[in-house]
């Protein structure tokens, strides 16, 4: 007598090779179009971009939301990929700011990415995911080169999430690459020198992430 699979026993089984092609299929391609279009483009796009039926994709991804976290998982794993680049950069000062010039240059180029990094980042599971293998990397970066005199004692990882959310969304179609003049205020604003006025008040804790976010949106926390 055979037993009917579960929901769980199903999701834990290997896709089968034509299932896991469309898969990567599918969220190839959406990468593209939410590139272009955010996060609201339709799945037909999609379908018709990647040359299979609707039907596929929402069998693949039946909810917009389990799209959107494959594609946040995905983009992820390449800013963990950048990290570990920037960290083998013999200068630390050098590391830090290619870094987060390349984080910068993703968020401007893709759309989607961005849009997806902070709806994601603005709910608390998906901010914990982020924060867990992207934090470490950032903050190991930032203390190589406060370590080596480059950059000032007394900035923390939060103040430069924030700012670099904000800088990714300093660009026009006559001056799509606006941010970089920003971006270069911000490193020269982070040098350890001599002298430099102490920053006033403290860096918002992590848990702050989620209402700094929407604020960001604007909208309610």
């Amino acid at each position: 007598m055979t037993t009917a699979s579960t929901p769980m026993q199903e999701a834990e089984r290997p896709l089968r090779k034509d299932a896991a092609r469309n898969r990567e299929l599918i969220l190839e391609t959406a990468a593209e179009v939410f590139a272009e279009q955010g996060l609201e483009a339709g799945y037909d796009e999609i379908a018709r971009r990647a040359g299979i039926g609707v039907g596929t994709v929402y069998r693949r991804f039946p909810e917009r939301s389990e799209l959107v976290q494959a594609l946040f998982e995905t983009r992820i794993d390449e800013m963990v990929a950048v990290g570990e680049e920037a960290a083998a950069i013999p200068d630390a000062w050098d590391g830090l700011t290619w870094f987060f010039e390349k984080s910068v240059e993703k968020q401007v180029a893709d759309r989607g990415l961005k849009e997806v990094m902070v709806q994601t980042l603005s709910e608390s599971g998906h901010m914990t995911v982020g924060r867990e293998r992207i934090g470490p990397i950032v903050e190991s970066l930032m203390q190589r080169a406060q370590a080596d005199g480059a950059l000032r004692k007394d900035v923390e990882v939060t103040d430069l999430g924030m700012q670099l959310m904000l800088i990714g969304s300093l660009s026009t179609p006559e001056q799509p690459d606006l941010w970089r003049r920003y971006l270069a205020l911000l490193f020269d604003a982070l040098r350890a020198r001599p002298g430099i006025t102490p920053l006033p008040l403290e860096a918002p804790p992590d848990e702050a992430m989620h209402m700094l976010m929407c604020n960001l949106q604007g909208r309610r926390t």
